[in-house]
């Protein structure tokens, strides 16, 4: 069915309530449209036996803490049994939980703790490879003529004994690994120790859907699908052609960044045929009432989105990673915005401006030494696009990039294309929960990755007793969230300012219109009142509650410092204060 909140851009007039949203401004049907997703990495969350890792019974501790801030669900990245080459997404075992991060128990009890307080569970998923430790590719390597032969992506060499086709991996090199035992080379996109499956096989693919009827079974109410659209190939193996250089490809130093980025990825994922798996998810998690959020890696990911969300017969919801590049400005922002919106459709995107593969976005965004306004209109901003929304562990306490020595780093991205990319280690590290207690009151033990000494001073147990920290704003201003039908399920368009710097946008429902301004700059902007068409000669009143650096409305218009932002109702009796 498609979304009745999905428009073309026209923005609704004020009038009466939508019968169809509930009190609190959210169907519960339609809970993950604007759902707040706070995602956790279980291996620097919390630790809670002295191992040094993260694990289960630690999150489940620090649930309360997630509680306040106002989440609506909590993804939890890999947890399985698993060598942790690639830290869990190797997975050897899809319905174990590693020992490294408990039992299956304390999943369950973290689950049931979870759901007390409100708080929805959307656990990873790889339907796209395995580890090679899993007994399916165990047995798949042995020979070609047992049970599970055709599980995985297999292929003759050359003639001249080299690899099938020209793919490379997304960690580096060639995508294709030599297995004495069958004669063959296998596929992997990623590292040599992640086989992929062949999900063209319908036996591998039911295999997928029983693992996820596993969890659904234990009642966990959605999955965050990894490389979703990855698990098929081209049956052909044709090779992926040549891209033009260009500077996308290179690092600020101006070294290559990686091979990967020099082919146009036609034939190694991203095929059609995937949609119809999507379709086959869909009916499995369809009888359970829960969602998926599928991770598109795509060189045209709008549109991708749009393949794999519209309607109700694939995906609930995907993201991509471009609003996790290093531009933050105003003019990146509603580039890709307005791509996502026509490309998308009726489809339906879950917005992030960080996670666990990207660097943090403070220091993305606001360099080496990020300033809390930048930190916290960031949020705010993602806070206010149409979309549901992810907040990544520790973003919601403005964290850097950590700083970690190349001894310490454990990352295998790191490792192989050091110096030039440090790898994903940096946005890995503990959580700091307090500024005082020893490793920040995340381990008895030293952590698997050090603490930056920078963190501490930001550590959750100083902010959430700082009425005007990070994570007081962004707490508050989720609660502010939840009160404007307009920011939960409000159309949404630009306002043709001329001004660069400022991104100034609309949303609007039938209940309210709000417009809203956001000052990406570090100098003073202006907004002339007559820009803000449709609504220039209509009353605005500005909307407070939450404790950032905000805009003021005077006669000609809008006046906004640096790092901030501006909302205001048009029309007063159309407007909720917080």
């Amino acid at each position: 069915m498609e979304s009745k909140y999905a428009g073309n851009g026209s923005l609704p007039r004020v009038g009466a309530p939508q019968s169809a949203i509930a009190a609190n401004g959210n169907a519960d049907s339609d809970w993950w449209r604007n759902a707040v997703i706070y995602q956790i990495y279980p291996r620097s969350f919390q630790d809670s036996n002295g191992s040094g890792t993260g694990d289960l019974r630690g999150i489940t501790r620090r649930l309360d803490y997630i509680a306040a801030l106002g989440v609506d669900a909590v993804w939890i990245s890999p947890f399985y049994k698993s060598p942790m080459k690639d830290f869990g997404y190797d997975v050897s075992d899809y319905r174990a939980v590693d020992p490294l991060f408990g039992k299956l128990e304390d999943f369950d009890a973290l689950l049931a703790q979870a759901h007390r307080r409100g708080i929805r569970v959307i656990i990873d998923q790889v339907l796209s490879h395995t580890s090679d430790r899993h007994p399916w590719f165990l047995e798949s390597r042995d020979g070609r003529d047992n049970s599970k032969a055709d599980w995985y992506v297999w292929a003759d060499a050359k003639p001249d004994g080299g690899p099938p086709n020209n793919w490379l991996s997304v960690f580096g090199g060639i995508a294709w690994q030599w297995e004495p035992r069958r004669g063959q080379y296998y596929l992997h996109n990623f590292l040599s120790s992640q086989p992929d499956l062949n999900c063209h096989n319908p036996a591998v693919r039911q295999a997928g859907l029983d693992n996820l009827e596993f969890w659904l079974k234990r009642g966990v109410d959605g999955f965050r699908l990894d490389a979703v659209n990855f698990c098929m190939h081209d049956p052909q193996l044709r090779d992926n052609p040549a891209k033009p250089v260009s500077r996308n490809q290179f690092l600020a130093g101006g070294q290559m960044a990686s091979p990967y980025a020099m082919q146009t990825h036609i034939h190694d994922h991203t095929q059609p045929d995937n949609l119809g798996f999507m379709e086959e998810i869909r009916r499995l998690l369809d009888r359970y009432d829960a969602v998926a959020l599928g991770e598109i890696g795509s060189e045209r990911s709008a549109e991708t989105i749009g393949e794999y969300t519209r309607g109700d017969r694939r995906l609930h919801m995907a993201y991509s990673f471009d609003l996790m590049g290093p531009d933050g400005s105003a003019g990146y922002i509603r580039k890709t915005m307005e791509s996502l919106q026509a490309k998308v459709g009726a489809g339906w995107c879950c917005l992030a401006i960080g996670n666990h593969d990207v660097e943090r976005v403070a220091s993305r965004w606001a360099g080496d030494d990020p300033d809390t306004d930048s930190v916290k209109l960031f949020s705010i901003l993602l806070s206010c696009l149409r979309g549901a929304i992810c907040i990544y562990q520790g973003d919601e306490l403005g964290l850097p990039e950590a700083e970690v020595p190349y001894e310490r780093l454990r990352d295998p991205y790191g490792l192989n294309f050091w110096p030039v990319y440090k790898g994903r280690d940096g946005c890995r590290t503990p959580m700091p929960w307090s500024g005082d207690a020893p490793n920040a009151g995340f381990s008895s033990a030293s952590p698997w990755l050090p603490i930056d000494t920078r963190h501490l001073a930001l550590a959750a147990d100083r902010q959430t007793r700082n009425p005007d920290s990070v994570y007081a704003c962004i707490r508050d201003f989720l609660r502010f969230r939840k009160r404007q039908p307009a920011l939960l399920h409000g159309d949404f368009r630009f306002l043709p300012v001329s001004n660069d710097k400022v991104l100034a946008c609309a949303r609007a429902s039938d209940e309210q219109t709000l417009v809203l301004c956001f000052n990406l700059d570090k100098e003073e902007q202006q907004i002339d009142r007559r820009e803000l068409e449709p609504f220039a000669g209509q009353r605005l009143r500005q909307l407070n509650g939450y404790p950032a650096r905000q805009g003021a409305i005077d006669n000609d218009g809008l006046v906004l410092p640096p790092h901030s932002s501006l909302i205001a109702g048009v029309g007063m009796e159309n407007s909720r204060e917080f």
